[in-house]
């Protein structure tokens, strides 16, 4: 938008009139007054007319008109003579600036380095998905935890024969000893603490590959998203979960791995699609996380789906799985209820998610002290695996 600015009407009447008395027949200007004093009308009305519109212009015009008829003719005719040479250099000037503003907007449209520049309209709508920190800190840390202790297990116990461990890993036995989840020691010789180490255990190479890649993909834009506090809670809460269930489920079997915490993760992200469903769609921001989480939504189902299906390969169990996406789910609502903007759906939700955790606890915790009864060979290990694998000899067993 340009802004015209109109000279006021006592300037231009202060000119003409100051112009009209000495232009009259009776005075006495020598001939270089007059020229001076043509030159001076010249600027003077150039000045006049650059600081105004087109209808300005007119008016102004009219005006001086006006004022010249009382004049006589040969003032006149002198005055009709500079008006047209300067409304003819106007139009001369803003012929050639069109000219050239239409010279340089071809050289930019046919320039080969237009890719280079942003369009207004296309930066206007850019949108952009705010998340609440750069880097996913903890999804990496777990991860690099992760891979060293495979590295430290494979250092100590060696890589065991591809028919006992096909994940190319240590010897099952070295997994019971740095950790795994063993149901009879956690319900009968008090080490709970084995429903936490799992997660930083795997079975071998392709287990931690298959782990790490979507922790450090997935997962680690999950933390972004959520905040490191928020992951961190998921994340714990369904690997103690995912190990309560595969002890209530698989009580006879040894497992290890992070995934029950991963499917934790996907979910949380379960949760948090359904609990914020109900926000508001009116802002930009609104309605790009809406679009996000849609698509998130079947991200997240096809990945369930891939992890379950390599729930059955040797020392992963399913029901760890299972556990650790119901666990991660009820946690959520605890997470992201109270982030509703509407009070009481917030309210509301976040009592369903704590009746919903508060009663599946009270559950799977009940039945695992109370029904669950693990073999007894699990006590020992050694002589648990020589009953599958004939000729084993364990290798990383502390002496008893």
């Amino acid at each position: 938008m340009s802004l015209a600015t109109k000279p006021s009407s006592s300037t231009e009447e202060t000119v003409s009139s100051d112009y009209t008395k000495l232009e009259q027949p009776n005075s006495k200007s020598t001939e270089t007054e007059r020229s001076s004093l043509s030159l001076l009308k010249s600027l003077s009305w150039q000045h006049i007319n650059s600081q105004s519109t087109d209808r300005t212009q007119i008016m102004s015009n009219k005006g001086r008109r006006d004022d010249i008829e009382s004049q006589p003719k040969s003032g006149r005719s002198r005055r009709s003579l500079q008006s047209s040479r300067s409304r003819s250099s106007s139009k001369r000037t803003r012929s050639r600036s069109s000219s050239r503003r239409e010279e340089l907007l071809k050289e930019f449209k046919s320039s080969k380095e237009r890719e280079d520049y942003l369009d207004i309209e296309e930066l206007v709508e850019e949108e952009v998905y705010i998340v609440k920190q750069k880097k996913g800190y903890l999804s990496l840390a777990f991860s690099m935890v992760q891979t060293l202790v495979l590295l430290a297990m494979i250092i100590e116990c060696s890589i065991a024969p591809f028919a006992i461990n096909p994940m190319i890993g240590p010897p099952p036995d070295a997994l019971d000893y740095w950790g795994g989840k063993n149901a009879y020691k956690i319900l009968n010789d008090n080490e709970e603490w084995r429903l936490v180490t799992p997660i930083f255990l795997h079975a071998g190479i392709i287990h931690l590959f298959c782990n790490v890649s979507v922790q450090i993909d997935v997962g680690a834009f999950f933390e972004r998203e959520w905040g490191s506090g928020i992951w961190l809670f998921i994340y714990l809460t369904s690997a103690i979960g995912s190990s309560i269930f595969s002890v209530c489920m698989k009580p006879d079997n040894i497992s290890v791995g992070s995934s029950g915490a991963v499917m934790g993760l996907f979910g949380g992200k379960l949760g948090e699609i359904f609990c914020r469903a109900c926000e508001s769609k009116k802002t930009t921001q609104g309605r790009v996380a809406h679009e996000v989480r849609g698509e998130q939504l079947s991200s997240v189902l096809c990945s369930v789906s891939v992890v379950m299906a390599f729930s059955f390969v040797p020392y992963v169990d399913w029901a760890a799985h299972l556990g650790g996406l119901i666990s991660g789910f009820t946690a959520s609502f605890l997470c992201f209820a109270p982030k509703i903007k509407t009070k009481h759906y917030a309210i509301l939700w976040f009592f369903v998610g704590l009746a919903m955790n508060v009663v599946m606890y009270i559950i799977i915790v009940g039945y695992m002290f109370n029904q669950v009864d693990p073999m007894e060979d699990l006590n020992d290990v050694c002589e648990y695996y020589k009953q599958y694998f004939e000729g084993y000899e364990c290798q990383c067993q502390r002496d008893n």
